[in-house]
């Protein structure tokens, strides 16, 4: 296969759906030479924040000069996003080659009475498999839905693993309650492993609390044995200082935008310390500053123009909406919000629009790239109990364009909602940077 094949193959594998457990995943990496058992992981759990926190860690770890691949999900432009080396994306020419060794393996699985795996176990195995043959020193692995019987969960062991937060999120899938989702996300806990977290919930903390108790497992907490105090946020990023597990920091600086971010910093700062308190890595806090400093996690709160302010956020569920709708009120400052909104149809919809349309002069409704878009004009009728002003465009890049029309150089317009509609807008964005990027 070529790279354009390979990803025709793996969009056909998407209709396999979300298919939880770890039979397929067990068996397929077996048939692939088990490349979990040859590498050493950070496994990255949490309803929201996860992949910021991924993203950190594996910028201190690559700045104290180790070889980090980094697995992630979902892409915003390329699906070579999802596996990089020290920020390198996987070359396409590789990621084709490998799912041409890949296919025979899955067609015998099949033939031997297995289910197809799916397309994010085909996605977790490939990953496995590019870092062992690269000789990752370490690999950062973001779960990709809950933990338990999330197909990440295949790795025997971790370093370190984390579960930045539990909130309320694919509720089919993980529990209609907040113990319930925690029981899920607490299933990456390994027996006798280190564990950190910043679930402030009190539900959360009794069931991980609870499962380290049975599995013999440290726990570390961010805000109780780990504790930072904020300097400034602004639009220039975050500073703050932070009591860790190993020394006192003053001055962290993180780039990422955000309260939510000094919070996410502070974890990754924390599983840092925990793997060289635990595993002796060489990191010194050197390595921690500037790492935080030159992490980047684009398509959240990312400014994309100013004058309008342009900026896109991937707030896909209710506290990510939570923490987009308090940046907007603490970091920006503006004559009116102008909301350009997309939403896949099993996302809580109606308290997300509470959250942000409120704040809201006019929105724009448009349509996710996405099968799971359902009735996505629906959500119009839900913001028309806050805005007046509320329009319904399917075309992305043309309700960015009505966006733009709208507002007046001292306007915000914020593109929220669907992380794969903010991906379309980012890329829509980004080519008209070239072009001439005016209040069209």
């Amino acid at each position: 296969m070529d790279y354009r094949e390979a990803l025709e193959f793996l969009r056909q594998l998407t209709k396999f759906g979300y298919n939880l457990g770890l039979e397929r995943i067990k068996e397929l990496t077996r048939r692939c030479g088990s490349p979990q058992e040859r590498l050493r992981f950070i496994h990255i759990g949490g309803t929201n924040g996860k992949g910021s926190v991924a993203a950190m860690v594996a910028s201190i770890l690559e700045q104290a000069g180790y070889r980090v691949g980094l697995f992630t999900s979902p892409h915003l432009h390329s699906y070579t996003e999802r596996m990089r080396i020290n920020g390198a994306s996987i070359p396409a020419e590789r990621l084709a080659a490998l799912l041409t060794w890949f296919k025979p393996v899955l067609e015998a699985m099949v033939a031997a009475g297995y289910e197809h795996p799916t397309e994010f176990e085909v996605s977790t195995a490939l990953a496995l498999k590019y870092f062992a043959e690269e000789g990752v020193d370490l690999a950062v692995l973001e779960v990709g839905l809950g933990g338990a019987i999330d197909s990440t969960n295949v790795i025997a062991s971790a370093l370190v693993s984390v579960i930045t937060n539990v909130g309320i999120d694919h509720m089919q899938y993980l529990g209609n309650n907040i113990a319930a989702i925690a029981r899920v996300k607490a299933g990456i806990i390994k027996e006798g492993g280190i564990v950190v977290t910043a679930a402030h919930r009190p539900e959360a903390l009794e069931v991980i609390s609870r499962t380290c108790r049975e599995k013999g497992a440290t726990l570390y907490r961010v805000g109780r044995d780990v504790t930072w105090q904020e300097r400034r946020v602004s639009l220039a990023g975050g500073e703050f200082d932070l009591q860790g597990l190993l020394g006192t920091y003053e001055g962290l600086k993180t780039s990422l935008l955000g309260r939510h971010q000094l919070e996410n910093a502070a974890t990754a700062v924390t599983v840092v310390e925990a793997a060289v308190r635990h595993h002796g890595l060489g990191v010194t806090a050197g390595h921690i500053r500037h790492g935080l400093a030159q992490a980047s996690w684009p398509g959240r709160l990312e400014i994309m123009h100013r004058e309008p302010m342009v900026v896109i956020d991937g707030a896909h569920n209710v506290d990510g909406a939570g923490s987009l709708r308090r940046a907007l009120e603490e970091i920006f400052s503006y004559r009116q919000l102008i909301l350009v909104l997309g939403m896949l149809a099993d996302k809580e919809r109606e308290k997300v629009v509470a959250e942000l349309a409120p704040k809201a002069a006019a929105v724009i409704v448009t349509r996710p790239n996405n099968p799971r878009a359902g009735e996505w004009q629906a959500l119009a009728g839900l913001v028309r109990r806050y805005v007046e002003q509320v329009e319904v465009i399917a075309s992305i890049p043309e309700a960015l364009n009505r966006a733009l029309h709208i507002a007046g150089p001292s306007d915000l317009i914020c593109v929220t909602g669907s992380l794969y509609m903010v991906a379309d807008a980012r890329e829509w964005l980004e080519k008209l940077k070239k072009e001439d990027f005016t209040c069209r």
